[in-house]
């Protein structure tokens, strides 16, 4: 019995530790051939030496079970080394069919007290990273398309979060840089469908180097229990997404955590109001919406604890 990604190659980028490392496995698992891309910064601020060793560890943890794959360590960030990423995948595997955007770094910091370096440096490897690598092998899947490959088989999973969704009060710059990703993956979506390729975006949640401080204090799994926050119950989600079977699941976010997938609707209308008048004017307004928002709160946010269905320990 043939495995579901059997004969395709992947790329996962910031796959030397927590979703990326447990995303490459499942792919490996499913068949898939994987590049396994890392910076290998020990710091989560992207701070601290490079180093090959976090990707080296888990293509040898992909070799040791049987699979294919190859490490490469290198900032996705920079447009030269995503060309080269993709460039990589061709070369060891023949193409390259799955591409998921995983790398990301955190800079957390009050919109008040954030400095340019701090904005610039989070927008640069998140939205940038997914647009470098997105870019490359959509070059290569239309280039397949328009050289008369019948079939071109291309798979996109991005990696936004709820930060975008319900708000970060201390993360604007992680918080714009997933609302981008989104806008990214959507677009992306449209563009390729034609190609035979589909882009999707998932908002994780789990318990990572990166969401150390989110959920601290959450209950750990006892012993002999899996934890609800563990990253293998994002893997298999992105496994799906990779493969044949998700042809038809295309510009789609879904939320993955636990044992739970939430498909998200795209933004729908809550309330219209139409002036009287030839235009609006700001006493119209006025009585128009005050009423509206009056004793809402100034910003719903996420109640993390009750939506995971966890309690702080």
């Amino acid at each position: 019995m043939s495995l579901p990604l059997e004969g395709l190659s992947a790329i996962v980028t910031g796959a030397g530790r927590g979703l990326g490392r447990a995303e490459a496995l499942e792919l490996a698992r499913l068949g898939a051939a994987v590049v396994v891309n890392d910076y290998g910064q020990p710091g989560r601020d992207g701070s601290g030496e490079a180093s090959s060793a976090p990707a080296e560890e888990v293509a040898e943890e992909i070799h040791a079970a049987g699979g294919r794959a190859v490490a490469h360590l290198g900032d996705v960030a920079d447009f030269e080394t995503a060309r080269g990423l993709v460039d990589l995948a061709v070369g060891e595997f023949g193409k390259l069919d799955i591409l998921v955007n995983n790398a990301g770094i955190l800079r957390d910091r009050m919109v008040f007290s954030m400095s340019e370096e701090e904005w610039d440096s989070v927008i640069r490897v998140h939205l940038k990273g997914h647009f470098n690598t997105t870019h490359f092998a959509a070059v290569h899947w239309r280039g397949r398309a328009k050289a008369g490959e019948s079939g071109v088989y291309g798979r996109i999973v991005n990696t936004s979060s709820e930060a975008f969704l319900a708000g970060s009060a201390g993360q604007p710059n992680y918080a714009a840089a997933k609302g981008g990703i989104v806008g990214l993956t959507t677009s992306t979506a449209l563009a390729l469908a034609k190609y035979g390729v589909t882009a999707n975006a998932i908002c994780p949640r789990a318990r990572t180097r990166m969401t150390e401080d989110v959920f601290a204090g959450f209950a750990e799994p006892g012993a002999g229990e899996l934890d609800a926050l563990a990253p293998e119950h994002v893997a298999p989600v992105v496994g799906y997404l990779a493969s044949p079977a998700a042809a038809d699941v295309n510009g789609q976010l879904l939320v993955v955590h636990g044992g739970m997938v939430a498909i998200v609707e795209r933004p729908r209308v809550a309330a219209k109001f139409d002036t009287t008048k030839d235009a609006f004017t700001y006493e119209e307004l006025d009585a128009l919406l005050s009423p509206h928002y009056a004793g809402r709160p100034a910003g719903e946010t996420f109640a993390a604890a009750e939506v995971l269905g966890l309690k702080r320990s």
